[in-house]
C-alpha cells in the first residue's frame, strides 16, 4: 500500500527541453494541477493497470516532496519536507492535447486511477546532495529520462512558496515537482525502473 496522501500537486513544464519537446511555452510562474489521492499506487515490482482505448500513455518520471508539517510563510524547504520518493505521472496525452487546446481541466487525462505511481520514500536530502544527483527512469531497460533539481525552471523552494501561501501544504501532501526531456508513450508489457543516482528506488510492470 502507499502511504497516505492527503492532497496531490503536480508541478507541469518546469524543464525547460520537456517544455520544447511538447511545444509549450516555458511558463512565467509555476503551472500547478492535482491529481486524486486515488491516483497514487506504490512502484512495488507489481502490476500497474493502465486505461486502454484513449490514445496515448505517456510516462513522466519526477521528484515527489512529501510534506511533514503546515505551511508558514518564511519556512525552508529543509523545514517543510522530511522524506522524497520518486514517482510516475502517466497521461493519457491524446486527450491531454485536446484538453489544452480547448482550454479545459487537465483531470480526465492526468487524474486517472494509478497515475501516479510512488516509490518508498528516503530522508529528504541535503540541498548538495539534490544537486549532485540525479534522477532517471529506465524503460525496458534503457534510460528515457534524466533529472537533477539543478535543472528546474522553478526552484523545490519556490514551487513549496508558490503552493503554500496559495493553495496551503499540510501534513501527508505531496508535490511531483515536474518531469525533464524524454518522455514518452508506454504499453502493456513495459517495465520501468525508477533510480535516485545509483540507488533503484521502485519498479513496476505495464498491464
Amino acid at each position: 500500500m502507499c502511504a497516505a496522501v492527503n492532497t496531490l500537486y503536480c508541478v507541469g513544464r518546469n524543464y525547460k527541453l520537456h517544455a520544447e519537446e511538447l511545444g509549450n511555452q516555458v511558463p512565467a510562474e509555476p503551472l500547478i494541477f492535482l491529481k486524486p489521492s486515488h491516483a497514487a499506487v506504490p512502484l512495488d515490482k507489481k502490476t500497474i493497470q493502465l486505461p486502454q482505448g484513449s490514445g496515448q500513455v505517456h510516462y513522466e518520471g519526477e521528484l515527489v516532496l512529501r510534506i511533514a508539517r503546515d505551511y508558514v510563510p518564511g519556512i525552508s524547504v529543509e523545514e517543510l519536507v522530511d522524506t522524497m520518493a520518486l514517482g510516475l505521472d502517466f497521461t493519457l496525452r491524446d486527450i491531454h492535447n485536446d484538453l489544452q487546446k480547448r482550454g479545459l481541466p487537465w483531470t480526465p487525462a492526468k487524474g486517472f486511477r494509478n497515475a501516479a505511481p510512488l516509490s518508498p520514500y528516503i530522508a529528504f536530502p541535503s540541498k548538495e546532495e539534490l544537486e549532485n544527483t540525479d534522477f532517471t527512469v529506465r524503460k525496458n531497460g534503457e534510460e528515457v529520462q534524466r533529472g537533477n533539481v539543478k535543472n528546474m525552471i522553478f526552484s523545490l523552494q519556490t514551487i513549496v512558496d508558490f503552493i503554500g501561501t496559495r493553495y496551503g501544504l499540510g501534513k501527508d501532501d505531496v508535490i511531483f515537482t515536474g518531469t525533464p526531456a524524454g518522455v514518452g508513450p508506454t504499453l502493456p508489457g513495459d517495465t520501468f525502473e525508477l533510480y535516485w543516482g545509483d540507488r533503484l528506488m521502485g519498479t513496476c510492470l505495464i498491464g
